[in-house]
């Protein structure tokens, strides 16, 4: 594959740290503006550049962090066709979780089980209990038991 050039490579990055610290501060819309200017540099076919997978993973993240579930699942769909993206635990995480948030199920337990599968309940956990709680009844218990639950007590009388 070929690359980018030096120049085209540090506008795209420049761009696309400037979004990140926009969305460090919650404020998408201009983190948004920003990763879609950096988009808009990658040269056709967009989507088989490394750039393009860390864009609109970049975009889906702040889609779904702003709760515009159908934005970020739309762009998690599309970045799933660049590099490296298909095996990534943590799209798949959010786009499980904007197919969770638009009330399809089916496809949010396909995804968000490839995740825990890639990962394990760790990639988790900073994420509401309720991703997790809502594959648990599917997978099997790992051992020790999943990571916010206290291992059960043993009653007094069997302490010796």
């Amino acid at each position: 594959m070929a690359e980018l050039g030096d120049r085209l490579s540090r506008q795209i990055q420049s761009l696309c740290e400037r979004g990140d610290n926009f969305a460090k501060q919650a404020d998408y819309a201009s983190a948004l503006e920003h990763y879609w200017q950096a988009w808009d540099l990658l040269p056709e076919p967009k989507t088989e550049w490394h750039a393009a997978t860390s864009i609109l993973a970049a975009i889906g993240d702040a889609n779904f962090l702003s709760g515009d579930y159908q934005a970020g699942k739309d762009n998690l769909t599309n970045v799933m066709h660049c590099p490296d993206a298909i095996d990534n635990p943590f799209l798949l995480l959010r786009l499980g979780q904007c197919h969770y948030e638009l009330g399809q199920e089916e496809q949010a337990a396909e995804e968000l089980t490839r995740a825990f599968a890639l990962e394990g309940a760790e990639l988790f956990a900073t994420e509401d209990p309720k991703y997790l709680n809502f594959i648990k009844p599917t997978l099997e218990t790992p051992p020790g038991g999943w990571p916010d639950e206290k291992p059960p007590q043993k009653p007094w009388w069997k302490l010796w």
